[in-house]
């Protein structure tokens, strides 16, 4: 904990500090307000959108309902007043599909900034020592580790982590395995399983052995091992997912078939088959969890297709698994991808292709709907020229 920055704030004209948790990064607010149940939601959204923080001395409850009334202030249109004779533009009907993934993403980053804006004061062991307070301890303890001392953090996360903690307690029903995967906190969760579909059919060059490139939760190791590949080695570079996908495996009774290692992509060797489904958005991710789907400058995708050609046994596959929603938005071209697979000395062996079934794809409401609608995975098989 000693080395956890710190926030300060005055109390009753009294001086105050504790240690700053913040699961992405975030550097501790440097104005503090103390607030509580008298404090309005008026009050409360134009404070956080001056970047002043407030310390929640309230009911617990309440302030998960001044959150709810923050939510709901950030999503109100602002009026805009025009000159005479001219007609307000509609820039969510005017904008490209590149200009409207950027505002949407600016307004998502302006909403969690001002949602974050709502802390909590946790005493040593998880408490939140105010009324009507939840346990904790648990859910806290997953993310953080152990508490030896108060520290204070955003309610915002609190209960994304809490929703983690139900998420990994209860799983995620994955039809290709007749079981459950349980994500961790950070880790992200195969609630697209559009891309295990395509694993899960498309025939095998080899049942001898694969590599699962960025594992994460090891879905898709867990599925190769259950359509008979005899061994599988599962890569991953962060540490909690390396954790996650070794409970999974586990769990799922797999350990003796796959092997979950640290690498940096690729594991040493050559295997007849690799596997890899990269973030699929050239994007920078706000969050640890984002970086799942926002990779900045599609590093993995081309570090992937860069390395493939050496980790292929003669005659391999490489299966690369991505959404086509870049190109949908203009922030990856087509004849982009085809180079980076030629310059690797790879070509196309053959694709098949999913439309997605999540909610977001058929909401109109949506500021990339247009985009999302379109959207297509792509079990692309690679082969070596």
């Amino acid at each position: 904990m000693s080395d956890l920055p710190r926030i300060h704030w005055t109390e009753n004209g009294v001086e105050h500090s504790a240690a700053w948790r913040s699961e992405a990064g975030l550097p501790p607010p440097r104005r503090v307000v103390v607030a509580d149940d008298t404090t309005s939601a008026d009050t409360a959204y134009r404070l956080a959108c001056e970047g002043t923080a407030l310390l929640w001395r309230g009911d617990f409850q309440n302030a998960r309902q001044l959150l709810n009334a923050l939510a709901r202030r950030t999503e109100r249109k602002p009026k805009k007043a025009s000159r005479p004779g001219h007609k307000a533009r509609d820039k969510s009907q005017a904008a490209s599909p590149t200009e409207a993934f950027h505002l949407h993403r600016l307004a998502q980053s302006q909403r969690a900034r001002t949602l974050g804006m709502l802390l909590l004061p946790f005493e040593a062991g998880h408490q939140i020592p105010l009324r009507r307070a939840p346990d904790v301890g648990d859910a806290c303890a997953q993310v953080y580790g152990p508490a030896g001392e108060p520290y204070v953090a955003s309610l915002r996360e609190l209960l994304g982590m809490i929703g983690a903690f139900e998420w990994r307690r209860k799983g995620v029903e994955i039809p290709a395995l007749e079981d459950r995967i349980h994500p961790w906190y950070g880790v992200f969760s195969p609630v697209r399983g559009e891309y295990i579909d395509l694993v899960a059919a498309e025939p095998l060059p080899a049942t001898t052995l694969a590599f699962d490139i960025g594992t994460g939760t090891g879905v898709l190791a867990a599925v190769l091992a259950r359509r008979g590949v005899h061994r599988v080695v599962a890569t991953d570079q962060d540490a909690r997912a390396l954790a996650c996908a070794r409970e999974n495996i586990a769990r799922l009774g797999y350990a003796a078939q796959v092997e979950v290692i640290e690498a940096d992509l690729f594991p040493a060797g050559r295997a007849p088959l690799v596997v890899c489904n990269p973030p699929w958005v050239p994007a920078r991710p706000s969050s640890p969890v984002e970086r799942a789907v926002y990779d900045p400058d599609s590093t993995m995708l081309r570090g992937f297709l860069q390395g493939l050609a050496e980790h292929l046994e003669p005659g391999g596959e490489g299966w690369l698994l991505l959404s086509d929603l870049a190109e949908h938005l203009g922030l990856r071209q087509r004849d982009e991808l085809m180079g980076w697979i030629e310059a690797a000395g790879l070509r196309v062996l053959g694709r098949s292709d999913i439309r997605p079934r999540h909610p977001r794809a058929a909401d109109a409401a949506d500021p990339l709907h247009a985009a999302r609608s379109a959207e297509v995975t792509s079990l692309w098989r690679l082969g070596v020229r």
